[in-house]
């Protein structure tokens, strides 16, 4: 019987939530399953994963196959990578604790990685709420303008600058007839 580790399908439309499982590779997507390995929700930010280490390492080293996105997921927490470093200490490449060293130093890695992805969302939320709560006081402001100048009537503001230019004009007038009158005199 060859076994497969698979994503199996729940949740509802558009808001779906997997199951990692080994099910024999002839049954159905959703259908009978050997064991369940964990959870899988793509639906947050970064996508939150739940597997149960162990038991996933073991169907790991038997042999099981893997579809792409349970290959990627499982790359993801680290257990291809334990795999990996269980086969070094069987061909005698590596010993039991340089194995829990180098692993220890992944998943710190890992973590701080994961952590600066969270950070950094935040940082980019807060940012972007920031411009927005701007962007929308500007808005704001424009439309009271508009309101404020729609309210007000035209004919006031129209004659108001008329009369201030002929005053100005005449003031400009009076010193240059001025002017001539004295040099006449002279």
């Amino acid at each position: 019987m060859a076994t497969r580790i698979r994503l199996q399908r729940h949740g509802k439309k558009g808001k779906a939530i997997f199951h990692v499982v080994v099910a024999d590779s002839r049954a159905k997507r959703d259908g009978k399953f050997i064991e369940k390995l964990g959870t899988y929700n793509p639906n947050t930010n970064p996508a939150t994963i739940n597997i149960n280490f162990e038991s996933t390492l073991k169907w790991v080293g038997t042999g099981a196959e893997m579809t792409d996105t349970a290959r990627a997921i499982l790359s993801y927490k680290g257990v291809l990578y334990k795999n990996h470093l269980l086969k070094g200490i069987a061909k005698g490449a590596l010993t039991a604790d340089q194995v829990e060293a180098k692993f220890a130093a992944w998943e710190a890695e890992k973590a701080s990685k994961i952590q600066g992805k969270i950070e950094g969302l935040g940082k980019n939320a807060a940012a972007d709420k920031a411009a927005r709560l701007k962007a929308e006081v500007e808005a704001n402001e424009t439309k009271a303008k508009t309101i404020e100048a729609k309210n007000t009537p035209a004919v006031e503001e129209a004659e108001a600058p008329v009369e201030e230019t002929d005053a100005a004009e005449e003031t400009t007038d009076a010193p240059a007839e001025d002017t001539p009158a004295e040099e006449t005199e002279a």
